[in-house]
């Protein structure tokens, strides 16, 4: 996934941009009202019903794949009858007749098995099994039970649409300066940085196995990369001096991409990983800040924030830093600054947030059509990322009382909060987590 960006209304140092830690930088150009839409598109009564079968054993399987398919925003999810809970249903047992008449459209089968579970999908309608598979599944206790079950409905998703779900997937945040790591249902949250830390700019490595971030102190911040399951860290050699923020990695993981700020300006540079050296500068900011860079999936082009023409912008480039022009066009005297860029997963979109008489909300970006259309208008709304189907973004919203990260479905409009103790920023979505 692309970087999660820590932007400043201005960076004139280490310490300065420490304390604006949760500004944001912008972007304006002309652009005609109508092409500004508003709200979420959804055709209601498309989705199909889906109905979780009653049965013995693998309770816990069973719970989680039933929210997960939930969460997926794909599914009617069908409620299962006082009469029918608890009972132990055989595939040559089900009642198609009765799940069809309720709703369903699909029905999923759970029984245990040897070290794992077995999964049939049930075609209600034409009366017969679909999809058949055993699937392990670790042990309750073990760290990675509840991933091992996420990949599970990530496959049923697929069975049905064709396309896999991302309930197989986890998002860093930042709280009180430091950063944890949550499921994507707001489950098995765990710290990965020390409680007298304070971290910023959270990224994910392609291979959901690695974390860049900003460790602030001392007057400057190096970016450092950590494991996430030995928690061993490297500092990224050329961002180890001045204040360096917002990391990102390439899709194939081979480059870094970070902005370092000092009493010039901020400026994008570049690191190839593998060697770990040599960085080499992508923009000239010339007392400009350059920030919060995102590769477009096919590694091909950079999107980012720069307040070269005075008010913040959207621009693009090659990750050579050649071919630099303006990507997000602004709707001059309607809105203020944008931030946050993040190049969608099939790099037909950008989502960031931009101010709306004064407030941050969420925008989206056609690439191809070059449109931008508004996706919330309650409360503020800022730091968007999306999750790997591309259909939902995850954002800090303080829309109940107190920042906290959301979830919002772009198909339907849906929304689910992730709770968590303190106020939440930042959120950085992974790719599919593989096993």
């Amino acid at each position: 996934m692309s970087s999660r960006p820590f932007q400043a209304v201005a960076v004139m140092g280490a310490l300065a941009l420490a304390a604006l830690s949760s500004s944001r930088l912008a972007a304006q150009d002309s652009l005609p009202p109508e092409a500004v839409r508003v709200g979420i598109r959804y055709t209601p009564g498309v989705r199909p019903g889906l109905v979780i079968l009653p049965g013995s054993g693998v309770d816990s399987v069973r719970a989680i794949l039933a929210r997960d398919l939930d969460f997926s925003d794909r599914f009617e999810v069908v409620p299962v009858p006082a009469t029918e809970q608890g009972a132990v249903r055989g595939p040559r047992t089900v009642n198609y007749q009765l799940w069809q008449g309720l709703g369903a459209n699909y029905a999923l089968e759970i029984l245990p098995a040897p070290s794992g579970a077995v999964v049939r999908l049930h075609d209600v309608v034409g009366a017969t099994v679909r999809e058949q598979r055993t699937f392990p599944v670790a042990a309750l206790e073990a760290g990675d039970f509840r991933l091992t079950v996420h990949r599970i409905s990530d496959e049923v998703v697929r069975w049905i649409t064709g396309q896999p779900g991302s309930a197989a997937s986890r998002l860093l945040t930042v709280e009180n300066g430091r950063i944890w790591v949550v499921d994507y249902d707001g489950a098995a949250r765990e710290a990965v940085t020390g409680a007298g830390e304070r971290a910023l700019s959270p990224v994910w490595a392609p291979d959901g196995r690695r974390f860049a971030f900003t460790l602030l102190g001392e007057g400057r911040g190096p970016v450092m990369i950590q494991e996430l399951a030995t928690g061993r860290r490297t500092t990224v050699n050329g961002a180890d001096t001045d204040l360096n923020i917002t990391p990102t990695f390439s899709p194939d993981g081979t480059q870094l991409v970070w902005a370092r700020s000092n009493g010039d300006g901020t400026d994008l540079f570049s690191v190839d990983l593998a060697k770990n050296c040599c960085a080499q500068r992508l923009t000239v900011g010339r007392y400009s800040d350059n920030l919060s860079p995102t590769f477009a999936p096919n590694g091909r082009r950079l999107a980012f924030v720069s307040t070269r023409p005075g008010l913040p912008q959207v621009y693009a480039m090659s990750p050579d830093g050649t071919g630099q022009e303006l990507l997000v066009p602004f709707d001059f005297g309607a809105t203020g600054p944008s931030h946050a860029p993040e190049w969608s997963p099939d790099g037909t979109a950008v989502v960031f947030h931009r101010e709306l008489r004064g407030v941050p909300q969420l925008f989206v970006f056609d690439v191809a059509a070059r449109r931008v259309r508004q996706l919330t208008s309650a409360g503020r709304n800022e730091d968007p990322t999306w999750a790997p189907d591309g259909r939902h973004i995850a954002f800090v919203s303080d829309r109940s009382g107190r920042r906290q990260i959301w979830i919002l479905d772009l198909e339907s409009g849906r929304l689910r909060q992730l709770l968590s103790p303190g106020a939440a920023r930042l959120p950085a979505w992974s790719r599919r987590l593989a096993p």
